[in-house]
Formats: C-alpha cells, sequence, structure tokens
C-alpha cells in the first residue's frame, strides 16, 4: 500500500498536538515534560515559560517542587545543550546520547592535542564527587593537575564525558545562572546505565516530534548514523511522505489531528524545541522568516505562533508594574490576531513577573 502522503499544515497541527501546544492539557506537570521529550533549558527562565505555554493550570512552584525534589533536573543532553528533563528520562536518554556528546568535542579537539582525556575526566569525577562544583570553580583546578592545557577546553571536554545535573538553588526559576554541578548517579542516587543503543530514544522523539524522517531525529539528538537503528524499529512503526516525498516515519497511535484543527496564538521561550527539533523547520517556521529566528550570535529568541506558525518576536520591557509586552510580528497582523495576542499576553506578562498589575501586552508593528 502506498504511503500515505501529510500535508505541510498536517505535519504541523501533529507536532502541536504532541507538544501540547492545539490546547493547554491539564496532566501532572512530570507526565507533560516527558510527553515533549523536555525543555531545552540553556537559560534557567524558558522552560517554565514552555510549560506555561503547554499545561493548563501551571504554576511556578508545582516544577521547583519537582526540581528541589530531584524529580526533575537539568543537565547536558541533547545537541550538547542544557536540558530540563524528568530524573527517569535523564538515566534513559543520557546513555544513547554519549556518541554525540564524544562527536561535540571536534569543537576543541585542536585545543586538547596531547591530553589524556580519560585522566582528564577521572579526575573531574573525583572532585565533583568531593562536593558540587561550578565550571568556574572546576577549571582552576584541573589547570593545576593539568598545566598546558586549555582550561575552557578540558572543561568542555568534562561537560560532555561525565553524566553532569546542576544543583538546584533558590532563586526565582530555580537555578542560579553560575550554577553549581554534580554526578547524576550522586545527586539521583544510582548509576547512569550506560545502554548506548538509540532505539528507545528514537521512539521517544516520534511520540513527541513526529512524523519525521530520519535526519529530523538527528537533528533532535545530534546523533548521526542511524540507519541500522531505525532498521530496527522501523517494523513497529508506520510511514508517510511529505510534500517533497520523504519519508516520514511515526508510531502506529500517535495523534494525526486534521489539518484545519484550529491552533491558538501560542508564547514560546527561547530555544524552544519546537523550533529546533527538525532538519526541515517548515512545519513550524517559514523559510522567510528563518533568519529572523537565529540572531548573530546564535540565540533563537522567544517566538509566538500564529495559525501554528512562527509569526513574530516577543519580549518583556521594564519590570514590575511597568514590565509589558512587546511584539515584533513578521508582517502585519489582522486586528483579531492582534487582540488575541494582547490577551494571552497579558497572561504571559502576570506570569512572569508574578505581578497582577503588569501592564497589559501592546503589539508593535514590524
Amino acid at each position: 500500500m502506498p504511503d500515505r502522503p501529510l500535508s505541510l499544515r498536517a505535519l504541523n497541527r501533529a507536532t502541536l498536538a504532541r507538544q501540547l501546544l492545539l490546547a493547554r492539557e491539564r496532566t501532572p506537570l512530570l507526565r507533560a515534560l516527558e510527553r515533549v521529550a523536555g525543555l531545552q533549558a540553556q537559560l534557567a527562565r524558558p522552560p517554565f515559560i514552555g510549560l506555561w505555554s503547554r499545561v493548563d493550570g501551571f504554576r511556578r512552584d508545582g516544577l521547583k517542587k519537582l526540581v528541589a525534589s530531584r524529580a526533575v533536573v537539568r543537565g547536558p543532553l541533547m545537541r550538547t545543550t542544557l536540558h530540563l528533563v524528568s530524573a527517569a528520562d535523564f538515566l534513559r536518554l543520557r546513555g544513547p546520547l554519549q556518541p554525540a556528546l564524544d562527536g561535540a568535542l571536534r569543537i576543541v579537539s585542536d585545543r586538547l592535542a596531547g591530553v589524556e582525556l580519560p585522566r582528564v575526566t577521572a579526575a573531574a569525577r573525583a572532585l565533583f564527587e568531593g562536593e558540587p562544583r561550578t565550571f568556574d570553580e572546576l577549571r582552576p583546578l584541573l589547570a593545576a593537575r593539568f598545566p598546558g592545557v586549555d582550561p575552557r577546553a578540558i572543561g568542555y571536554a568534562v561537560r560532555t564525558q561525565l553524566p553532569l545535573v546542576q544543583v538546584p538553588s533558590d532563586d526565582a526559576w530555580a537555578f542560579h545562572g553560575s550554577g553549581r554541578f554534580t554526578l547524576a548517579e550522586v545527586w539521583l542516587g544510582e548509576p547512569v546505565p550506560d545502554e548506548r543503543s538509540p532505539e528507545a530514544l528514537i521512539v521517544r522523539y516520534l511520540a513527541a516530534f513526529g512524523p519525521a524522517t530520519a535526519a529530523d531525529v538527528q537533528a533532535w539528538s545530534g546523533l548521526g548514523r542511524l540507519d541500522g537503528a531505525l532498521a530496527a524499529v522501523r517494523p513497529k512503526l508506520r510511514s508517510f511522505r511529505d510534500g517533497d516525498g520523504r519519508e516520514l516515519l511515526d508510531l502506529p497511535r500517535a495523534p494525526l489531528p486534521p489539518e484545519d484543527t484550529p491552533a491558538p496564538v501560542r508564547f514560546l521561550p527561547e530555544w524552544d524545541n519546537l523550533l529546533l527539533a527538525h532538519a526541515d523547520r517548515r512545519r513550524v517556521v517559514a523559510d522567510a522568516h528563518r533568519k529572523a529566528l537565529v540572531t548573530k550570535n546564535l540565540q533563537v529568541p522567544p517566538t509566538f505562533l500564529v495559525d501554528g506558525f512562527a509569526a513574530g518576536r516577543w519580549r518583556i520591557a521594564g519590570s514590575g508594574k511597568r514590565a509589558k509586552l512587546e511584539l515584533q510580528p513578521f508582517a502585519p497582523l489582522p486586528r483579531r490576531t492582534r487582540d488575541a495576542l494582547e490577551e494571552e499576553g497579558e497572561r504571559l506578562v502576570g506570569f512572569v513577573v508574578d505581578d497582577e498589575d503588569a501592564a497589559p501586552a501592546r503589539a508593535r508593528r514590524s
């Protein structure tokens, strides 16, 4: 039977449904975090906003309690970037992602020439076993033991070779900007499995971001050469084709809403995985707008969705009662859409500044 074709809008709606962005869902926070396969957390605040846009009745303290109880952790995972995930997901995903973390060392390989990396890793492990440390504290200690070696390069190497999680703080968003890290096995009280097989990782990805191509899985995870793993799980999957004729793989019972399903306006934080989890991002970002979503220093700014697609950038200006949301649409917005964004934006400002008297949002035309 020929593979069923899926339009761009059908892919958009499927992805939004799995990312809890077609409608806020009343679901336990831990379950929500696992359903979306974690949230990128280069900064501390974005995952809170990401969950606010996805979970009905989300409260900041709810997530902070999960972090404090060690049910949720923050550490380097997909694409070697910090992610906020359930502790169970960290233990499940960290081993299969190790080849991608190993591959990330190429960006500092010339600065690690002649370095015996196992010795560096062993020394760092002993230091983290002694007490949690920031990387600013770790680097000089390693530099003293390995003179002549680039401290930042060995710090980056440690980040990729050891399963680390950040120790939470009393800050408003649960983590300090220059936070302390410790070994995941110490923090969670159990060893991180050394299972490297990526099959389970592929299934988790498709549940959160499918239907998708093999290249999409690789873009999200940072892994390469997944042909063998995909062949192993293929009998359990269904197959589609996109508008360019490429094969899309998916789980048999994963949601596929009709392409005309309404999609409400939504605000996404910096580096939201919805915008980063596919090699072909047209399902959420038009080609004409991609450059506007990556700054010169490779930052991915906060974004808002209209009809399921990235339609502009946003930021909160000011603080407290003077805080207000500024919108930078990619194109002029209809009045009805601006009204919906301002209404949703006023709630967002209230959530972020935790002040019911925060100024209402005001859309600024591009």
